[in-house]
């Protein structure tokens, strides 16, 4: 028997409702929030009561973010206005998390393009952080195909790439980026060559050839499938240092005209997650992916309440700063999501093969689940998503300490990072778990399921209102055996 998702979508969002202290509001409010979840979110059933809740928090937390502004609609970062937010509150930082989360809406009212829009007519700032941004739009139109689109996005995408490049292009041939820049303040690595913006404008080149090769702009395609190809040699020359890619950290205005990888001084020497973001966009060969046997050591990234980002064993691991917002060692959902993703990459890609088994993912995913949580003083435990925990205690760090400052009372705002969106989770589910994708007009699953879960089911998927279910032997649904992927009558 088919169970009535309608009602689990209300059930939980009661509870969400309840539980929440609505400080900012935005467009969609939270007496709101069950109509519009219903009308475009995907809803799922699953055996893991933990992680099913913690998808419909993420996506009752997402709606929230959406602002109206004179440009069409934007996603926000923070529901409170921060001092280094730009125009309407906006930071691209986590663009490339929005639009991977958000595609999977329905979008019957054009919000996701009016958002590509935003940053392409430069409404905002496009260049204050690193982040993916043309990848992010193909992964967009991966769900939502639509030519008439690409065709006025790439030409705009162009132009972001180029200036890209005269702004922070080496002559190395890789990107300078600073770690604060990278959205990751405080790392061990520091600012330099880094993994981050090197492998996100790789990954973007490609997107744009893949793009301008589809809609004829076949000199165009070329062009950046050159680019992307000397990025990736560039990436494998100088920031793979054996056994890890790894930052070579530099000043902005250094020679930075190496051949090969130069040698980097202990104290910056460190592997970091970032150093996985390359499989976020299938960039390595097979050869390399043994580095994800360091997701589960004790001394590498393993910590009871999620993935640290830097290693353990670093001697500045965890260094003291003053600063709330650390990526020393602080377990960060934006860094967590990325490593998943890529770790998912991997399994689809080497099969029974991989270094990874559909286990040992599912772990991660589901502690990274259970984080999204928040004990009061009396113990009691709510749904909650903020900045950077604490990997040992599962305390949001940046929120102790901006109460232990007293932050909101000299100048600041209160609860700043409260329903913070700086993440994908709902991605993770349905396109890393469950493998969900659209090819030639037909939607597929590539599930990665671990030995618990004999069943599972997501309605109300892209506009054509797809349905996917698997009964391992047909006896919870009563529908038959296996994977079935079908559009509701």
């Amino acid at each position: 028997m088919l169970p009535d998702l309608k009602e689990r979508l209300r059930a939980y969002t009661d509870v969400f409702n309840a539980e929440d202290e609505e400080l900012y509001r935005e467009e969609i409010p939270n007496d709101q929030a069950y109509a519009y979840l219903l009308q475009n979110a995907p809803l799922l059933d699953c055996p893991d009561k933990d992680l099913e809740r913690t998808y419909y928090y993420r996506w009752w937390t997402f709606r929230k973010h959406w602002k109206q502004t004179p440009h069409g609609h934007v996603i926000t970062e923070f529901m409170p206005p921060v001092g280094w937010a730009g125009p309407y509150n906006t930071i691209n930082c986590a663009l490339g998390h929005h639009l991977r989360e958000a595609r999977w809406l329905k979008n019957g009212d054009g919000r996701l393009w009016e958002y590509i829009r935003f940053w392409l007519d430069g409404h905002g700032d496009a260049f204050g952080y690193s982040c993916w941004f043309s990848s992010a739009v193909e992964d967009c139109f991966s769900l939502h195909p639509n030519e008439t689109l690409m065709r006025e996005f790439v030409p705009k995408l162009d132009v972001w790439f180029r200036e890209w490049e005269t702004r922070q292009l080496r002559p190395c041939g890789l990107f300078w980026s600073n770690d604060g820049h990278d959205g990751m303040e405080y790392s061990i690595s520091g600012p330099g060559i880094r993994p981050t913006l090197n492998s996100y404008l790789c990954a973007d080149a490609f997107a744009i050839a893949r793009m301008a090769k589809l809609i004829g702009m076949n000199d165009l395609a070329e062009d950046y499938t050159a680019r992307g190809d000397a990025l990736k040699k560039a990436i494998d020359r100088l920031l793979w240092d054996g056994d890890f890619y790894r930052t070579i950290p530099c000043g902005k205005n250094d020679k930075a005209d190496w051949v090969l990888r130069p040698p980097v001084p202990e104290e910056h020497k460190v592997r970091e997650l970032v150093g996985y973001i390359p499989w976020y966009f299938r960039l390595p060969g097979l050869d390399k992916d043994f580095v994800f046997s360091q997701l589960f050591e004790t001394d590498g990234f393993s910590a009871p309440f999620g993935l640290t980002t830097a290693e353990q064993r670093h001697p500045r691991f965890m260094f003291f700063h003053s600063h709330e917002c650390l990526w020393n060692g602080y377990v960060w959902p934006y860094a967590t999501a990325q490593t998943l993703t890529a770790a998912a990459n991997v399994i689809r890609n080497r099969g029974d093969d991989a270094p990874i088994s559909a286990d040992a993912f599912y772990a991660l995913l589901r502690q990274y689940a259970l984080s999204h949580r928040i004990k009061d003083e009396d113990g009691t435990e709510r749904d909650w998503i903020d900045e950077d925990m604490d990997p040992f205690t599962g305390r949001w760090y940046a929120r102790d300490e901006l109460l232990r400052r007293r932050w909101h009372l000299l100048g600041g705002v209160p609860e700043r990072g409260k329903d913070y969106n700086h993440s994908t989770f709902c991605d993770l589910v349905l396109s890393g778990l469950l493998g969900i994708h659209l090819e030639d007009g037909e939607l597929l699953a590539d599930p990665i399921l671990p030995d618990t879960w004999d069943y599972f089911m997501v309605t109300g998927l892209t506009q054509d209102n797809w349905t996917v279910i698997y009964d391992k032997d047909g006896s919870h649904y009563g529908k038959g055996t296996g994977l079935r992927c079908f559009k509701a009558e």
